[in-house]
């Protein structure tokens, strides 16, 4: 008893962890990139009017905007709209992905052979659909005009407004995290 309650307990914990997206992080500073150094920050002005964009576009910008301003204020910077240190400029792509595995004749035998000239070739089969999105910061010296830090986050969207907001919030600390580094 249990034996069986502790493989429910783990095949439910592989299945919790093992949905939660991936979320890929990367950023490189420029020479003698300091955070420190700088007090306050504002972002550039998006411009988002293509036809292609959902209606919560808008609004997921506004959540990417509030997590990157609760990061830098987390390490002493302020926002302003009056002559910033610092601009934030934000690159969001979001495309549509799909996932494919390639069959085998030993997972993916044919079910009937009707003919003796009968040829059985490996195909790509649709796994899923989702979309994939990247986030690109680069925060700019406005004095100088030049980038000071870049990074960017990736992973699998999620579909429900609530879970994109808190995919949203895990990838900006995690993106972050490296600014300390």
């Amino acid at each position: 008893m249990i034996k069986r309650f502790c493989i429910f307990y783990f095949l439910v914990l592989v299945f919790i962890f093992g949905c939660s997206p991936v979320i890929h992080t990367s950023s490189e500073a420029a020479e003698g990139f300091d955070l420190s150094e700088y007090e306050t920050f504002a972002f550039y002005e998006t411009d988002a009017s293509r036809s292609g964009i959902g209606a919560g576009y808008n609004t997921q910008v506004d959540y990417i905007k509030e997590e990157i301003a609760k990061q830098l204020e987390q390490r002493g910077l302020r926002r302003t709209t009056d002559n910033p240190d610092l601009l934030v400029n934000l690159g969001i792509v979001v495309r549509d992905t799909t996932q494919t595995r390639e069959t085998n004749i030993l997972t993916d035998p044919p079910f009937y052979v009707g003919q003796r000239r009968y040829t059985w070739k490996s195909e790509d089969v649709v796994v899923r659909r989702y979309k994939a999105g990247t986030i690109s910061v680069h925060l700019v010296d406005h004095e100088r005009n030049e980038l000071v830090w870049q990074g960017a986050a990736e992973g699998a969207v999620e579909k429900k407004t609530e879970e994109v907001r808190e995919q949203i919030q895990k990838g900006m600390e995690k993106l972050f995290k490296e600014i300390d580094q």
